[in-house]
This record gives C-alpha cells, sequence and structure tokens, in this order.
C-alpha cells in the first residue's frame, strides 16, 4: 500500500466524501471497525485519545495498526486524537502515529496557534508524511452521554469558529487538516438530539482555509446534517460515543445471554457485531453507498 494518508483525504475531499474516524480502547473494538471497513473496502482512520493511549499503551497501538496494515496491505491508519500538549504530542510522533490532533481549542488563539506551530514543525522533521490536525472552536471534551450541552461549547451562529481567523490559523501554522466549530459537539445528548450543525458556515470555512476539514463529536449528529456537512466540506469525520454506547450494549447482552460463560472472547461477540454494524452503517454514509 503506498498512498499516504493526507493523498487519501484530499482524494475524499475532491470526491465529496468523508474517511470515517473511529476511536478504540482496546482490541474488541479494532476488531469490529477493521472489519466493516474491510467489508466495504473503504480506508479508515483508528482514534486514540490521551486515556485510550495510556489505557492500550502507545507502543502497542502503534503495533497493533502496523500488522493490520502491513498483513492485509490495506489502508488503516492511526491517529493521535485530543492531543492537549506538545509534550504528548511528541511523544505519540515518536512512536510512529500516522497523525496528530493537537487541540488547543479551549486556550487563547495565539497560545493555540503557536503550539500548533511547534507541533507541525517537529511532526514534518521527524516525517514528513505525518498528519497533523489542529482545532480551532471550543465543542467541549468528553466523548459520552450528556445531560445538557457542555459550558463553553460554542454552538451557537457568533461563536462559531470564524473564516478569518481560520484562515489566518492554517496560513501560520502550516496545519494539513483544521477542525472547526460548526454548532457540532463531543458526546450525545440523552434526551434529543444534538443541535444542528450549520452548513453555510462549513463552506465559507472550507473557502478560507484551503486544507481539509474534520468535523468532530460525529455521534448524535443526523443523517441529513452529516450528508450536507460532506458535500459543504468536510473530509473527515470522527465518532466515538456512538460506538461506545454500541459496545456496551453488546457486552450487556453477552452477558446476560450467557451468564455461565467467563471466556471473554465468547461473550464479546455481541459487543463486537455492535460496533461492526455502527461502523458499516457510518461508512455506507459517508461515502455514498
Amino acid at each position: 500500500m503506498d498512498m499516504r494518508l493526507i493523498d487519501i483525504i484530499k482524494e475524499a475531499k475532491k470526491n465529496k466524501v468523508a474517511i470515517g474516524h473511529f476511536n478504540i480502547s482496546d482490541t474488541e473494538m479494532l476488531k469490529g471497525i477493521f472489519s466493516a471497513a474491510q467489508k466495504l473496502k473503504l480506508p479508515v482512520i483508528i482514534g486514540t485519545s490521551e486515556g485510550e493511549r495510556d489505557f492500550i499503551g502507545i507502543d502497542q497501538a502503534v503495533a497493533l495498526i502496523k500488522s493490520l496494515r502491513e498483513e492485509h496491505n490495506y489502508p488503516i491508519f492511526l491517529n493521535a486524537d485530543h492531543t492537549y500538549s506538545f509534550e504528548r504530542a511528541k511523544e505519540a510522533i515518536d512512536a510512529g502515529y500516522d497523525m496528530i490532533v493537537y487541540d488547543g481549542a479551549n486556550i487563547p488563539f495565539e497560545e493555540n496557534l503557536e503550539t500548533t506551530k511547534r507541533v507541525v514543525e517537529y511532526a514534518k522533521n521527524v516525517n514528513p508524511d505525518i498528519v497533523v490536525e489542529a482545532e480551532l472552536g471550543f465543542i467541549g471534551k468528553s466523548s459520552k452521554l450528556l445531560d445538557a450541552v457542555p459550558e463553553g461549547a460554542e454552538i451557537t451562529d457568533e461563536h462559531l469558529t470564524k473564516p478569518k481567523d481560520l484562515e489566518k490559523f492554517v496560513k501560520e501554522t502550516g496545519v494539513d487538516l483544521i477542525a472547526p466549530a460548526v454548532g457540532n459537539l463531543h458526546g450525545m445528548l440523552k434526551y434529543e438530539q444534538n443541535p444542528p450543525i450549520n452548513i453555510k458556515r462549513i463552506k465559507e470555512l472550507r473557502e478560507a482555509g484551503g486544507v481539509p476539514m474534520v468535523l468532530h463529536g460525529g455521534s448524535g449528529i443526523s443523517d441529513e446534517d452529516f450528508v450536507k456537512a460532506i458535500e459543504a466540506g468536510m473530509s473527515v469525520i470522527h465518532i466515538s460515543t456512538e460506538i461506545r454506547v454500541a459496545y456496551e450494549n453488546g457486552i450487556k447482552i453477552g452477558l446476560q445471554e450467557n451468564p455461565d460463560e467467563i471466556a471473554p472472547y465468547k461473550y464479546m461477540k455481541e459487543a463486537i457485531h455492535n460496533v461492526e454494524k455502527v461502523v458499516e452503517n457510518r461508512l455506507k454514509l459517508f461515502n455514498k453507498l
């Protein structure tokens, strides 16, 4: 497999489809995601947040994805999702991650810009093919079920990422990808649909930035909004909470249906199957299948 991740993302941008990005906490989640991607013959990005990679092990996550990529000659890539410091970004870059998300969305603009620039310079010096993404606009932090919109999340029109800010940020940092606030949220609201996202603003930001854009907080967004967002300029879409919910439900079913079973690979089957179903449905939607 010769194609670089950035080329695959740019190809998606050109074709107005989106690469699915799915977070994992363990090998069972990875198994479900990879099965769905293979079935549809589509590239996929696996994300690990700081907490997830601490749980799995940074070197172990790299080894897992590299082994799948090499064994199957498959376009599967590993992203250090939501990295909140230069030191944690450096750690993932040095370990061999394919992609880094430096998330300075909740700090002042200039501080975010300076640290992002530093991450880009370090990453490209280590490996020019590492993809670096930055965040501009705060959308909350946790991939979980929410009682209410997170405090400080920028979902009203006047607080969304502004085109002139995004243009300056991209130009001065040299990032490959940018994740703006367009009304999206991390996590899923428990009692109602997540708020609609601002499609008009996505188009404005795409024109201002000139680099592929990433939609975080995909769980809880309506199918209609996904389709419109991809058409408007989103080239990578992150899904995490939705997978976690499906995974947990699968474990519950597996244990309820087999109360005497103690072999994890047997009672985890339903959890893996649930993850595979969610990912397959999302990948079909993102790729107009």
